[in-house]
C-alpha cells in the first residue's frame, strides 16, 4: 500500500507513535474513494446500543443485518466502518480485510434513568480489536459530566494498551452532563474545548459534533469577543475546532447527527471541507435511507471533499 504525500504529511504529525499505529492510520487514510486525499468518511453504526433497534433501523429494515453495514461501507468506498463488538463480530469473517474497522469499546443506552450520571460502560477490549483485525478502538468521553474524569482515566489506560499493540484510538468527544444545558452541548467554545480534551488524551482521530455560534462559558466568551475569534459561519466554527486540535495536527471528523435533508448534509460537508476538517463520520443519515439513495449521497459527499461539488 502506497502512502501519498498528503497522507505522509498527516502521519508525520504523530511523532510519538510506533509503526503499528501509523500503519493502521495509513490503512484508514488510504482506503476507499477518498484514499490518499487526507479526507475521510467513516460509517458508524453504534445507534442500536444508544437509541434501540426500531429507532435506528426500522426506517430501512435491511439495516437490522450487520452485514448490510459492512457491504454499504465497502460498496460506497468509505475509509472505515465503526461499530460495537457484536456488530463487528457478526461479519468479521465474511468481510475480513475488505475495509478498515474501528471497534467501539464503550457504550450507553436509552434505558438508563435520566437522573443517572452521563457515562458509558466498557463493552469490549483492545484484545477484541486485535482478534477482529480492527485498525482502531473508538471510545466516547463526556466532558461536562460528573463521570467525565473517570472516563478520561479509562481511555487513558486503554489508549496506552492499544498503542503498545499497534492499534490507533478514535475518541468521540461529546460535551454532555450536569454542567451543560442543551445549548451548551453544541456551543462553539465548548465544542472546541471538547476537541482539545480529546487531543490531550492522545486521540489519533477526534470525533466531535458541528457547533452553533452560541458561546456558553462566560470566561471563554470574553476571550472570543476580545480576540475577535470568528464563529459566524459553520466553516469558521470548524476552523476554530481544528485550531483546538493542535492547530490541525490531529485528524478531526464531524458527526452527521440525526437524519435530516440531503441538502443539509451536503452543506455540512462543504463547511467541514472549507474549515479544514478531515471529513465526516455519518451514520443515520446514510443507513436509514434506502441503499441506492445512501450510495448516491455518499458519492456526492466524496465529490464535495474532493472539491468537485
Amino acid at each position: 500500500m502506497r502512502a501519498t504525500k498528503a497522507v505522509q504529511k498527516i502521519l508525520a504529525n504523530y511523532e510519538a507513535d510506533n509503526a503499528g499505529v501509523k500503519g493502521n492510520l495509513c490503512r484508514i487514510l488510504m482506503n476507499g474513494k477518498l484514499g490518499g486525499t487526507g479526507k475521510m468518511i467513516i460509517l458508524p453504526v453504534d445507534q442500536g446500543f444508544e437509541h434501540g433497534p426500531a429507532r435506528s433501523f426500522a426506517p430501512n429494515p435491511d439495516a437490522y443485518d450487520p452485514h448490510y453495514h459492512y457491504q454499504l461501507a465497502i460498496d460506497a468506498g468509505l475509509n472505515a466502518y465503526a461499530a460495537p463488538l457484536g456488530m463487528l463480530e457478526a461479519g468479521a469473517d465474511t468481510y475480513a480485510g475488505q475495509i478498515p474497522t474501528i471497534l467501539k469499546v464503550n457504550s450507553a443506552n436509552s434505558l438508563i434513568p435520566s437522573e443517572a450520571l452521563k457515562d458509558q460502560a466498557i463493552t469490549a477490549s483492545v484484545d477484541d480489536a486485535l482478534r477482529l483485525g480492527a485498525s482502531a478502538i473508538g471510545f466516547t468521553v463526556y466532558p461536562g459530566s460528573a463521570a467525565g474524569l473517570d472516563m478520561f482515566e479509562e481511555i487513558s489506560a486503554m489508549r496506552e494498551e492499544a498503542a503498545a499493540k499497534g492499534i490507533a484510538t478514535v475518541i468521540w468527544s461529546y460535551p454532555r452532563g450536569e454542567a451543560l444545558d442543551t445549548a451548551g452541548e453544541t456551543a462553539a467554545d465548548i465544542g472546541a474545548y471538547a476537541a482539545q480534551i480529546a487531543a490531550l488524551l492522545g486521540a489519533h482521530i477526534i470525533k466531535v459534533k458541528l457547533g452553533t455560534d452560541h458561546l456558553s462559558l462566560p470566561a471563554a466568551k470574553k476571550v472570543y469577543e476580545e480576540e475577535k475569534i470568528d464563529i459566524s459561519t459553520q466553516a469558521d466554527r470548524v476552523r476554530d475546532v481544528m485550531k483546538s486540535a493542535f492547530n490541525g495536527r490531529r485528524i478531526v471528523v464531524f458527526s452527521g447527527g440525526s437524519k435530516k435533508g440531503a441538502d443539509s448534509v451536503f452543506d455540512d460537508a462543504r463547511a467541514i471541507r472549507d474549515g479544514g476538517g478531515n471529513g465526516s463520520i455519518i451514520g443515520r443519515n446514510t443507513f436509514q435511507r434506502a441503499r441506492p439513495e445512501a450510495l448516491e449521497m455518499l458519492g456526492k459527499l466524496m465529490d464535495i471533499y474532493r472539491g468537485k461539488a
